[in-house]
């Protein structure tokens, strides 16, 4: 297991949702911090507050790109990459985008299933991939 992926477990763990441990890692490889940002966080998992829409791995890896990438042209770029991305891998394997189409009855629970956590990892792996095809590095921004 490598060590992002042991880190999203202990955040899992805590309780933290799909779209917190992204930001969570995120502010860890800056050195930084923000309780009151991953607080807010919340309000994406379960696909906006477990209302079963777009799947806080998504929204939560279009925020993690956003914590990187400064200039707002390129951010879209990104972002629509990884919703393509996304839209591919999730809806074939899972038949959408939405909570309610990957969790199905497990949406109920409202805890982060094997099926997140496996989603959690390939989105922080391809915001991780999309940040280094645009020489972004990890722990820092593309202002620095």
């Amino acid at each position: 297991m490598s060590e992002a992926m042991f880190r999203m477990f202990e955040l899992a763990q805590q309780g933290f949702s799909c779209s917190q441990i992204l930001l969570q890692l995120g502010l860890e490889a800056q050195g930084k911090s923000n309780d009151d940002l991953i607080r807010a966080m919340a309000g994406l998992a379960g696909g906006m507050g477990f209302a079963g829409e777009t799947c806080g791995a998504l929204t939560g890896g279009a925020c993690l790109l956003g914590l990187y990438v400064t200039d707002q042209e390129r951010l879209k770029l990104m972002v629509a990459e990884l919703v393509d991305w996304f839209k591919e891998q999730m809806a074939t394997e899972y038949g959408g985008i939405n909570c309610r189409d990957i969790l199905g009855e497990e949406l109920q629970y409202q805890t982060v299933s094997m099926k997140c956590g496996n989603i959690v990892g390939a989105t922080y792996a391809k915001v991780r991939e999309l940040l280094q095809q645009h020489q972004i590095e990890l722990t820092g921004s593309d202002h620095e």
